[in-house]
């Protein structure tokens, strides 16, 4: 009797078989994980933002954001109004945490007027916080973070991470020894134009005590992603001196 396991036929039926299961496997985990990932990047987001703002559990050498279950009320408590910037109109939108800001780069196509530029009003120990996103690109893939900025955009806090960045090297970004670095910083020159702040190799105050020099000291080994933490720190803090120019108008 023939074998009809041995033609070549079989084993494609099977093969085409084996990847509709599979992919329809698949299909039915991603559905059904959706909401539960959905709802880890919006608490993972809130943590972000308040741990800019140092709203968060820091031991004496290690970044630690507030617990996942005390996020959102803290993050209501703590965040007292969402807006969006576009073409230089604000408005409220307690939904301004969620927006992506690679894809909403993306969207704009390199136009600034069309970016939708979220900021975040914080308050705690009666001082006010405004905090914003940025997003760039490291040495091996993309980066981000948050910055806090009092109202003369002077830094209040920082956080950073990665996708790819070497571990040890690049991936040090998120670490507290580099964050906490920016805490202080100017991002306006003494003439009031926007400076940014620079990941120095040659950074002539290593221990960071000048505030005033727009640099913090570079992580070893990591020159490229260093650069790349600089760069949309200046690029992206950049669109939002209007509003802070604004502000002190008001």
């Amino acid at each position: 009797m023939e074998n009809r396991t041995d033609k070549n036929s079989y084993t494609i039926l099977f093969a085409i078989a084996m990847v509709v299961i599979v992919g329809a496997l698949l299909a039915f985990t991603a559905s059904s994980l959706s909401p539960k990932i959905s709802e880890n990047m919006r608490i993972e987001k809130q943590q972000n933002i308040l741990y800019a703002m140092g709203v968060n559990n820091n031991d004496a050498g290690s970044a630690v954001f507030v617990d996942t279950k005390e996020a959102s009320e803290l993050f209501s408590k703590y965040i007292t109004k969402q807006e969006v910037i576009k073409n230089g109109n604000v408005e409220e939108n307690d939904q301004a945490y969620l927006i992506d800001l690679k894809k909403d780069k993306a969207a704009a196509g390199g136009d600034a007027a069309k970016r939708n530029l979220p900021l975040f009003v914080g308050e705690k120990d009666g001082k006010t916080f405004y905090i914003v996103p940025i997003y760039g690109k490291g040495l091996w893939d993309a980066i981000w973070g948050y910055v806090s900025m009092d109202e003369n955009m002077v830094i209040q806090g920082a956080y950073f991470d990665h996708k790819g960045e070497t571990p040890g090297l690049g991936a040090n970004i998120k670490e507290r020894f580099f964050m906490d670095d920016f805490i202080g910083e100017h991002l306006l020159d003494a003439n009031g134009n926007f400076k940014g702040v620079d990941v120095a190799k040659g950074n002539a105050d290593p221990t960071n005590e000048d505030k005033t020099d727009n640099e913090v000291d570079a992580i070893a080994g990591a020159t490229i992603t260093g650069n790349g933490v600089a760069a949309m720190i200046k690029s992206d803090l950049k669109l939002y001196k209007p509003y802070f120019d604004n502000l002190k108008n008001n």
